[in-house]
């Protein structure tokens, strides 16, 4: 159980794999975490790369599983698809879009490149109200269910590392002990905005942490 009430949101691309395995960990855990995808739609894959199905984010993981069922349930079964399906819907009933959260978060996790800038973005886009800090933390996982099981490790390491107040001084000795026990990613960047008195559309201070 963590030591603290660290608020904990894991964002990827289209909240099914890689956030919700680390949401289904963290959670058993006792962590207080929310995930996210920052996609314009959800994608899974299809019967071929040029196929994906697409779902609207207010589409639940219940009319995707029986949706995918449907179409051909030997390809879904196999493909790991529906498995994973079956536990997000028990999980939280439909994926979630970071952009349209505004709820507060001590620790962001981004599970790649591109949906890290998508957050930063976003988060600077946005009017400051409580100037309150969180620190954004990019961890590349490859989207495959084999290294979504070990990035949700990772991360879950990392924020039992971490609490709202130890987390300046004790993130650099954190991320090099993960970095001892995985090959990626090579570079893990991350972003804090700044404490009170940070000027409003400010951008946030960047750090790129490599090992």
């Amino acid at each position: 159980m963590p030591s603290s009430p660290l608020r904990v949101a894991v964002v990827c691309s289209s909240n099914q794999n890689r956030s919700m395995e680390a949401h289904n960990i963290l959670s058993k855990r006792g962590f207080s975490v929310r995930s996210f995808g920052t996609g314009t739609h959800v994608k899974l894959p299809g019967p071929a790369p040029d196929k994906p199905n697409v779902y609207d984010f207010k589409t639940t993981y219940d009319q995707m599983y029986n949706d995918l069922l449907r179409k051909d349930k030997e390809l879904y079964t196999q493909n790991g698809i529906l498995h994973m399906l079956d536990r997000n819907k028990r999980i939280k009933p439909r994926p979630e879009r970071f952009q349209n959260c505004r709820d507060l978060f001590d620790l962001i996790l981004t599970c790649e490149e591109r949906v890290y800038d998508q957050v930063v973005e976003d988060l600077n886009s946005r009017e400051q109200e409580t100037c309150q800090p969180v620190h954004v933390i990019n961890v590349d996982i490859q989207d495959n269910h084999e290294e979504a099981t070990l990035g949700a490790f990772l991360i879950c390491e990392l924020c039992q590392f971490s609490t709202p107040r130890t987390w300046r001084t004790r993130s650099m000795s954190c991320f090099r002990s993960l970095r001892r026990r995985a090959a990626e990613p090579s570079c893990t960047r991350s972003a804090s905005t700044d404490p009170p008195g940070r000027a409003p559309g400010a951008p946030p201070t960047l750090l790129k942490l490599s090992f």
